[in-house]
């Protein structure tokens, strides 16, 4: 019968939180994805590209809102069973107290282990995968880039300039430089043009205009009536290293192993790594945070969840009392995630950042201990 009691308790607790969770992250995903928009808009990606980065960054909105949805859910479960009187079942059928707390805090324990998974392996996966749609897709309409009176340079070694652009779909003044450094390099100027578009090329149809062209210091002139500038292979200025969020924790680990070894070898190519260096060990070490320390917050938690049946509701301040614990809770999630700023390269100040939810698990569990185990060891 208790094993029947515990499922069922549990069994309530993962609906109402998976539940939670979902439409808690579908609601911030939608205004996410509104939010990058602009990758079709402003930077003339196809639709697929757009629909595949968005559904990419679910897990990282997950990832997120886990904690607080987790804390949420449990402490309106366990709140509403004490109301309903479900937990005097619990009580009558001889299950103590301390059995539930112990029950509770391995599943919470099972959950830390699912975060840090999600932490160190999805969400850097898919992050990377976002990302490298990004970098590998192609730019569906480039005009849709092209913003009037503005130096368009989204595009890898590519400048677009354009007084106007008239109902007919002509751009007009036109100003391009292509190429990069100071010797190699291609200006074009033309009164008008018109982006000609079919399913393999993309091509700047311009008129009336010159083309200068400096190849290594030697300069050449060209006017024209009518030239087509082929714009089918360009690439974005997207980067092609990985930032540190999208790295997997094992690269991680040994990006950090040759910082902290003091061998000075820039790892950025070797890892496709963005900054793998001394400079940047500060980032490094706020991520190894975010994936492995705030994941250690869930059983502590729970234990607050479970402070509710520490006290009756036929008790006049219990109403006062479930607040109190509501308010511990989101300190401790604040605290979480305020902790992650104060991670740096001091060892001392990272290890009393990481034993934090440690010492809060610690403390709560022996006060459980001890306000119930000999308690029921007396009766």
């Amino acid at each position: 019968m208790k094993k029947i009691l515990f499922k069922k308790i549990l069994s309530d607790c993962l609906i109402f939180f998976t539940i939670s969770l979902f439409f808690a992250a579908l609601v911030i995903w939608i205004f996410q994805a509104v939010n990058h928009l602009d990758i079709m808009i402003e930077d003339g990606r196809d639709h697929l590209t757009y629909i595949k980065f968005t559904l990419l960054i679910f897990p990282k909105v997950i990832v997120k809102l886990l904690p607080f949805i987790f804390f949420l859910s449990f402490v309106y479960i366990i709140t509403k069973y004490e109301l309903d009187n479900e937990l005097i079942i619990f009580w009558n059928f001889g299950v103590s107290k301390i059995s539930v707390i112990n029950f509770f805090f391995k599943f919470s324990l099972v959950l830390v282990i699912f975060q840090i998974f999600l932490t160190s392996i999805i969400v850097p996966a898919t992050q990377d995968k976002a990302r490298s749609y990004l970098r590998n897709s192609s730019i569906d309409l480039i005009e849709n880039l092209i913003k009037p009176r503005t130096f368009n340079d989204a595009i890898k070694n590519l400048t677009i300039y354009s007084d106007k652009k008239n109902e007919d779909g002509y751009f007009t003044e036109i100003y391009i430089k292509s190429g990069s450094g100071i010797n190699n390099f291609q200006i074009t100027y033309a009164k008008k043009g018109k982006f000609i578009n079919n399913a393999e090329k993309q091509i700047f149809d311009l008129y009336n205009g010159e083309t200068i062209s400096v190849i290594n210091d030697k300069i050449t002139n060209l006017k024209f009536k009518r030239s087509y500038l082929n714009l089918s292979d360009i690439e974005t200025n997207t980067t092609t290293y990985k930032k540190t969020q999208e790295v997997s924790t094992l690269d991680l680990f040994k990006c950090y192993k040759n910082i902290y070894n003091k061998n000075f070898i820039d790892l950025s190519k070797d890892l496709k790594i963005e900054n793998c260096r001394t400079d940047n060990i500060s980032n490094i070490l706020k991520e190894f945070h975010k994936r492995i320390t705030i994941p250690l917050y869930i059983p502590a938690l729970m234990l607050i969840c479970l402070l509710v049946i520490t006290k009756s509701k036929e008790n006049n301040n219990y109403t006062l009392y479930r607040f109190k614990i509501f308010l511990i809770g989101l300190v401790i999630i604040i605290l979480s995630e305020l902790s992650i700023r104060y991670v740096e390269t001091n060892i001392f100040n990272n290890a009393i950042i990481f034993l934090i939810p440690l010492i809060i698990i610690l403390y709560l569990y022996l006060t459980f201990y001890f306000k119930f185990n000999f308690k029921e060891n007396k009766v």
